[in-house]
């Protein structure tokens, strides 16, 4: 699901119609200005930050740049781009790391804001690139936490304590850093107990544990549905214990999404990163200017290009190229490309970051779910079977339909649709570089499932 839909449906709305305009007045500006604002109401921004874009909108948006321009609609996009750009902070805030070469990250929040997930994420993540984390959960009150918290450390592969029968959050968090520091990791990763409102109590506690671990990094995890009260909540927890940023979740749930243009504005604490879905690769730095591009619907080619380089072997990626120009590409690489797509979040996801390209896709035409039974399909069937189709006669494709819990029809359709494939790829690698282009065009893509 791409980011803010809701939200960038509607401002993608408004900015395509001013886009094409060789003539703006101050009738279309205020018009405009009208629907950016009841847009971003329904979105819970914080009627502050409302009045505050607004106002600078409408303002750029009369002066001589834009009046005098040779194409004014353009820069009234440019003018609302910009202005969300300054909301979001311009530039992206890294993690810090400690000097002495161990950091500690605190991770708050309330119950129910995807504390402990986006612990698991973090790691991941920072695993990936190069780092050694550690993770501990000092959650005392609920022990499911503890307990969720190893569940996820053991799929991510990355080294844990906890200490069910200990009631002092302190004494686990102290225990952590002597277990860290013995496996010689570099990065503790703290979950601490969240609450559904915060209290006394729970500020206490996390003073304690500061106290104890001296956190290089504090961060608040926000969820983004909960809309304007994210502000409330990230105004008291810096009032109480101090913060240096947040960690932006469920951005992809959409419910109101105004969290994310009220938070950095209110507070002038960094938004650092955001998680984009509930898989545990769905954790990226936040960058400003990919994030006001991609609620305006101009893509996100930066982001793509990363997830990309992280997600696709491009010596397996060479291989099959070779094998598809030689006419030799089986269902083994189809399912190579679906598993790569996957890893970078979906077609969905990756059209939402392509330029223009996006909203015009039909979300029925690229069901990732659809993508996901064919792969399945192929997943059931023999290494022969994928290597050579032909093969594939009634009762080997009533078995592949049972294996994968579809209907031999479905079975049929893929088989029908590699064949079409096949014979379009022996057409392509004998046309010139114009011939393919215009075949290209002329299929489309066809009703594969990718």
């Amino acid at each position: 699901m791409a980011l803010f839909s809701s939200l960038s449906d509607k401002l993608k709305a408004i900015t395509d119609r001013m886009q094409g305009k060789m003539r703006v007045t101050e009738k279309d500006i205020k018009e405009m200005m009208r629907e950016i604002r009841l847009a971003l109401l329904e979105a819970d921004v914080h009627f502050k930050v409302v009045k505050e874009l607004v106002d600078e909108i409408s303002v750029k948006a009369k002066g001589a740049d834009v009046m005098e321009s040779l194409t004014p609609g353009q820069q009234v996009v440019k003018v609302v781009h910009e202005a969300l750009i300054d909301i979001f902070g311009k530039e992206n805030t890294k993690l810090a790391v400690s000097p002495d070469g161990f950091t500690v990250i605190m991770l708050y929040g309330l119950q129910g804001s995807g504390k402990t997930t986006t612990a698991a994420k973090l790691a991941r993540l920072l695993k990936n690139n190069g780092k050694k984390p550690f993770l501990t959960s000092v959650d005392v009150h609920r022990p499911a936490a503890q307990e969720q918290l190893v569940v996820l450390a053991e799929q991510i592969d990355v080294p844990f304590h906890i200490n069910p029968q200990e009631k002092s959050a302190p004494r686990i968090a102290r225990s952590a850093i002597e277990r860290a520091k013995y496996l010689m990791c570099d990065t503790l990763i703290v979950d601490t107990a969240g609450r559904m409102t915060v209290d006394p109590e729970l500020m206490q506690e996390l003073r304690e544990i500061n106290e104890t671990v001296k956190p290089t990094e504090r961060l608040l995890i926000v969820d983004a549905m909960i809309g304007q009260e994210a502000v409330n909540i990230a105004l008291e927890f810096e009032k109480e214990i101090g913060i240096d940023g947040f960690i932006m979740t469920k951005l992809d749930g959409d419910a109101r999404g105004g969290a994310a243009l009220s938070i950095r504005h209110m507070t002038g604490k960094p938004i650092k990163m955001i998680a984009t879905g509930e898989k545990l690769d769905a954790l990226e730095e936040f960058h400003p200017e990919r994030m006001a591009s991609r609620i305006l619907g101009m893509g996100d080619v930066l982001t793509l290009i990363e997830k990309a380089s992280a997600a696709i072997d491009e010596k397996k990626a060479q291989e099959a190229y070779e094998r598809m120009r030689k006419n030799q590409f089986t269902l083994d690489d189809m399912l190579e490309q679906f598993e790569q797509m996957n890893k970078m979040g979906g077609v969905q996801s990756i059209l939402s970051m392509l330029p223009g390209v996006g909203k015009k896709i039909d979300s029925n035409a690229v069901d990732d779910k659809r993508m996901q039974r064919t792969a399945a399909i192929i997943k059931s069937m023999t290494p022969k079977e994928r290597e050579m189709p032909k093969i594939l006669n009634a009762s080997r494709r009533k078995r592949i339909a049972a294996g994968s819990g579809v209907q031999v029809s479905d079975v049929n359709q893929l088989i029908k649709q590699f064949n079409e494939m096949q014979k379009m790829m022996k057409q392509f690698t004998r046309m010139g570089r114009g011939k393919q282009r215009r075949m290209m065009q002329q299929f489309g893509g066809g009703d594969l499932p990718f």
